[in-house]
Parts: structure tokens; C-alpha cells; sequence
């Protein structure tokens, strides 16, 4: 008897039943743990269904389509083409309708990533740089329309770009519908936030509690009068934690996330991950229901919109930033991409001291060489401030270092106290009880371009320029998606214009955030000046990744001891040939000797490495990408 033909394509429906089908077995262990409860997690997971179905349904053609070619190539964001670039939208373009005339700046410098930072509606007045979001469906009105929005991403895409937004995960602003509701006194989104009735347990809480911001928000719970109660409110008393152990919360933020999604978003930066989950007597950072959270809402969201990715922003220790990218049961099921901050660190105390075994040790020592469809965002300064992430264990690997004297001189020597410093930074966030300070400052002024620009010392830009590209390098070549903050290809220096704006005046990292100078930009192929130079060495840096197979993200990265304390060195073993990677950190001409083939070539600059027999010689703050 012959079998019925079955029709040569899916429709909507069975598509998605054998998505469903697919990612419900990556559902179900996170959701039974965070909420399975007395009935297990069969209620919960068929609301989930029901949230993922309706937005399949009404997800855009071109969408789908993207989706289809994702499925086909699941690790197309693990790929040496892969370059982004994060920008203000207002210091960037001016807005939405601004911003597809600007795609061919992006293209030249060979981005194929934008990320356009805080664009949904914040509170009025201070808002954390957008990060205290009053409505997640609605565009900042400084800036456009949703309307607006998805133009601009088909824009984008169109050009071999997508879009990346933020996705404020721990908290909302006190503005917000939800918080609004829960102030007035409506139980059921009174639930939605971490909220007590006496100060009992907030003050037990505050015994094993960190500040965030010590200087402007010390504490972590705020109380309110009308309402009597007291919130949590990690950041800042205008950003109300929620309650992630309510399934209800998970379901309205998957709901909100696949709405964007369907605008055109297909990278979401989840903010402040690490601080999802509270249990009394930790510091509620990193707990494992964090990483449950995160797998959950990836999988769920491979299922309705399988083009998105998640990158996980969480600026923690070492030891706590490999499971973001997936360990154990979470391996190859977590957030696809995570912040490298330990190598943006790394890089600025190597510079700074001149030595380079710390970074050696901590990148070879907590690091696995690469991960399961995931990687890291490798990065040398972004919007934010440095903390400086030297632990004391780290530290004891070194001789004649501590964690707090290491933390204290990087703090000095980036604010130009420390005697010979070329930086031009300043303190930030500084915490009297433990004495940390953080510090602010741009690519350019903490590299030492700002200072010599100033004094006219023509040799000192010279170096400034050479470290700005060894790291751009660096980024480009260790393994993961380099991130180009805006204006860092071209040497923007500090700003203090914003000392001038009320807004912004309270909250020193905007001093890192200049609005970008488009005059400089239409110079970047005529000017010998630092911008003109920066930029083409930029430009440059990033064709030669693209060119090259090895430097894609899935390829293994081993640190290795170059066998001198000035050079890093680390090894991109790709499939067919290996690439050996060297930084000089010194301002002085370092000679290495490691087995690299006498036929090796620098893919930089694409000649052979000055050698002296079997010893390679690297000019002052170099980079060299050697293969055979």
C-alpha cells in the first residue's frame, strides 16, 4: 500500500511543532528547577509554549527567513567576519532616521554588528545612561519610533549588519507600568519586585551585599513611606530589582524579548545577569539559578526566533565569567556570547607595569581554550568604567604583588598620579571602606594620546598610537567578536562636555562617551594625523581577521609563556596551521625565542619577523600574527 505524500514544505504550524519539539528538551531541566513546584513543570512550560507560538505566528517574512538561514549555519556568529561596533545613538547618528545614512562608515571600517546602546524609553532625569528602561516596547522619543526602529534594522541588515540592543534583565525603573501598578498596591505585580514590609530582612541581606555604588547610591534597599515597604534596589533607588523567582516575571520579559525580536533585534546584550537571583547570607551575584534563567530564556528564544543571540553582560571575577557561556549541563545551551572583561584588565595592567605574567596566568589558568557555540566579546574599553578584577589568588602567583596594592597602583597609574604615567583617567566609584576605585577615561586618553597631543611630543603620540593598535590587535585575534567602542578607531580623547549637562553631569563615565567627530571621519584616508593613522591601522587590522580562518571564534586560543615578561603570546590552532600571536607591552624592541617556522610570515604587516637567528625581535609595543 503506498504511504500518503506528504507535502514538500511546512507550514507555520508544523514548523514550529518541531521547534518546540527540538528546544523543549533545553527547557525543561532549568524551568523544573526554577519553577516547578508541587505540580512540576508542565504548567508552566505549556504558558511558555503558548507566549512562543503566538510570536512564531506573527513573526515578520523576512524574519523567517533569517531564521531558516540561521538554522542551516547555527554558528554564524563564531565566524572571522564577525566585527562589531557600539555607539550611542544620539552621539552617534542623531537618530533612527538618521542612522542608515551613516552604514557606509560602518561598512568601510568593516563592521558587520551594531550596537545601539540604551534605546528604549528610560525614566525621566537620571537613568543610569538609559539603563533604568520606564517601557520596553517603546523607542526613547529623543530618538525615533518602533516604526523607526525597524526601518533602521532593515537598513542594517541589508548591509550585512545586525543589530544588538540592551535588555535590562535585574531591574526596571520605578516608572515603569509594572512598578507603577505595584505601588498602588496591586499584589499581583507587587510580586513582580523584591519588596518587604519591615527592614528585618533587607538588613540581614545587607550583611554579605556589595555597593555597586558606593559614592551615589550606597546600600541596596530603599524605602518608601506611602507604600511601606522596603525595595531592593541594587543600582539605584529609581531601579527596582525584580523577583525572578516568579514565574510570571520569566513570561512577561520572554514576551518583551520576542517583541523586540520581531522588530528586528537579533543580539541582545542582557544586562546585569549576575545579580538576578538573591539567597540570604551570599552576596547574590552568580548564583546557579542565574545561569538556569539564561538558559532558559536562550532556548526559549531559539525556538520563536531562532536568528537571535544573547550575549551575557556580566563583569565579574574569573572564576565566575566561564559558566556565562555555558559549563556542565549549561554546555553549548547558555549565552552565546559573554564580556571578555578579564582580558580588557589584563590588558591595561600589562601595559601599565610593563609585565605581562599576570596576564598570562590568569588568561591560561581560569580560561578553557574555546567553548561549545559560544565565545567570548573581546574588548579593550567600552561605555563603562575598569574595575580592576585583581584578586588575591591571582595575585600571590606574582612575586612582590598584592591584590589590593596591584588594584591600587592600576588606579593611580590610570589616573596620572603614579609618577611616569601617560594616562589621562580619573577615579571613579571609590569605596572608602575597602579603598577600590574604578577608573574612567577613553581608548585614546588612557593609552596616552590625550597627554601627548598636549605637550606636542611627536614620539609620545608615536607610542600612544602603536598601543592603541596592539590592542585593537589583541581583540581582534585572541579569540571571540571584537567590540570597537564609537570613536575609539579614530583617537577620541576624554570629553567633559557633559560636566556642562545636568543630566550627566553626576555620572563620570560619560568622560569615556565623546560624541563622535565626523569631521575627523571624513579625514580617515587623507590625515596623517592620530586619527587618520588610528583609523587606517583599525581598518586594516580587522580586513586581515576576515581573511583569515584561523582567528574565527570556534577556533581553540592557548596562552602560552613567550619566555619574556614584556610579551604576551598565545597560540589560534586552527585545523590546517597554526597562527602565534605576540604583544610587546614595552616601550623597548623584546626578543622572544619560540618555535615559529623559519618561512613564518606577519599577516599585519605581511612580511617575515625581524629575527636574530632562532630569536624573533618585536618593536616596541607590537603586534604580530605569525603563521606559516
Amino acid at each position: 500500500m503506498k504511504r500518503p505524500r506528504q507535502p514538500a514544505t511546512l507550514n507555520r504550524e508544523e514548523a514550529f511543532a518541531l521547534r518546540w519539539r527540538r528546544g523543549r528538551r533545553d527547557l525543561i531541566g532549568p524551568i523544573t528547577r526554577l519553577y516547578g513546584g508541587t505540580e512540576g513543570p508542565g504548567p508552566i512550560l505549556e504558558r511558555i509554549r503558548q507566549v512562543l507560538a503566538r510570536h512564531w505566528a506573527a513573526r515578520p517574512a523576512d524574519l523567517r527567513r533569517l531564521d531558516l538561514e540561521r538554522d542551516v549555519d547555527p554558528d554564524w556568529f563564531l565566524s572571522e567576519e564577525m566585527v562589531a561596533y557600539v555607539f550611542y545613538l544620539d552621539r552617534f547618528a542623531g537618530g533612527l532616521k538618521d542612522l542608515p545614512a551613516r552604514i557606509d562608515y560602518l561598512k568601510d571600517l568593516g563592521v558587520t554588528y551594531a550596537h545601539v546602546m540604551p534605546c528604549l524609553m528610560p525614566r525621566p532625569g537620571a537613568s543610569d545612561g538609559g539603563y533604568a528602561v520606564m517601557d520596553y516596547r517603546r523607542i526613547d522619543p529623543k530618538l525615533g519610533t518602533m516604526a523607526d526602529f525597524r526601518r533602521a534594522t532593515l537598513s542594517l541588515r541589508a548591509a550585512g549588519i545586525s543589530t544588538c540592543i540592551d535588555m535590562v534583565l535585574n531591574h526596571t525603573a520605578k516608572e515603569h507600568e509594572w512598578a507603577r501598578r505595584a505601588r498602588g498596591g496591586d499584589p499581583f505585580y507587587q510580586d513582580f519586585y523584591l519588596m518587604f514590609d519591615d527592614p528585618d530582612l533587607p538588613q540581614r541581606y545587607e550583611r554579605t551585599l556589595t555597593e555597586v555604588f558606593p559614592d551615589q547610591a550606597p546600600g541596596n534597599f530603599t524605602h518608601y513611606p506611602d507604600m511601606g515597604k522596603w525595595v531592593w534596589t541594587t543600582f539605584n533607588e529609581y531601579q527596582w530589582d525584580l523577583n525572578w523567582r516568579n514565574p510570571e516575571v520569566f513570561l512577561a520579559i520572554l514576551d518583551t524579548i520576542l517583541f523586540l525580536a520581531g522588530k528586528g533585534v537579533e543580539i541582545f546584550r542582557l544586562d546585569a545577569v549576575a545579580f538576578m537571583w538573591k539567597r540570604m547570607g551570599t552576596s547574590c551575584q552568580n548564583l546557579p539559578e542565574v545561569h538556569d534563567i539564561l538558559q532558559a530564556l536562550t532556548q526559549a528564544t531559539r525556538i520563536a526566533a531562532p536568528a537571535v543571540i544573547h550575549k551575557a553582560e556580566a563583569i565579574v571575577g574569573p572564576t565566575d565569567l566561564v559558566p556565562y557561556l555555558g559549563q556542565d549541563t549549561h554546555q553549548g545551551r547558555e549565552s552565546q556570547l559573554a564580556y571578555h572583561n578579564n582580558l580588557m584588565v589584563q590588558f591595561w595592567s600589562s601595559l601599565a607595569s610593563r609585565d605581562t605574567r599576570l596576564m598570562t596566568h590568569v588568561l591560561r589558568s581560569h580560561f578553557p581554550e574555546s567553548f561549545r557555540r559560544a565565545c567570548f566579546a573581546t574588548y579593550i574599553r567600552c561605555h563603562d568604567d575598569i574595575g580592576w578584577a585583581i584578586t588575591e589568588e591571582d595575585a600571590a602567583h606574582m612575586p612582590h604583588i598584592t591584590g589590593p596594592g596591584h588594584r591600587a597602583f592600576l588606579a593611580d597609574f590610570y589616573a596620572g598620579r603614579f609618577r611616569g604615567s601617560f594616562a589621562r583617567g580619573a577615579d571613579f566609584q571609590v569605596n572608602a571602606v575597602t579603598g577600590d576605585r574604578r577608573t574612567n577615561g577613553s581608548f585614546a586618553s588612557l593609552a596616552g594620546l590625550e597627554a601627548a597631543m598636549e605637550a606636542g611630543d611627536g614620539a609620545a603620540i608615536d607610542a600612544a598610537i602603536a598601543r592603541i593598535l596592539m590592542g585593537h590587535a589583541l581583540i581582534a585575534s585572541f579569540g571571540g567578536i571584537p567590540l570597537i567602542y564609537m570613536g575609539d578607531e579614530l583617537g577620541l580623547t576624554n570629553d567633559d562636555g557633559y560636566l556642562a549637562d545636568p543630566a550627566r553631569a553626576g555620572d563620570g563615565r560619560w568622560m569615556q562617551r565623546p560624541p563622535m567627530d565626523w569631521d575627523r571621519a571624513a579625514e580617515v584616508d587623507t590625515s596623517d594625523a592620530p586619527h587618520g593613522r588610528i583609523y587606517r591601522g583599525v581598518r586594516h587590522i580587522l580586513a586581515v581577521r576576515k581573511a583569515t580562518l584561523q582567528l574565527a571564534s570556534g577556533i581553540p586560543t592557548r596562552v602560552i609563556d613567550s619566555g619574556n615578561t614584556g610579551v604576551f603570546a598565545y597560540l589560534r590552532l586552527g585545523d590546517d596551521r597554526t597562527i602565534t600571536c605576540l604583544c610587546n607591552f614595552t616601550e623597548r624592541f623584546q626578543d622572544v625565542a619560540l618555535d615559529v617556522p623559519a618561512g613564518a610570515i606577519d599577516l599585519l604587516s605581511g612580511a617575515p619577523p625581524l629575527r636574530d637567528g632562532p630569536v624573533l625581535r618585536l618593536p616596541p609595543y607590537a603586534a604580530l600574527w605569525l603563521r606559516a
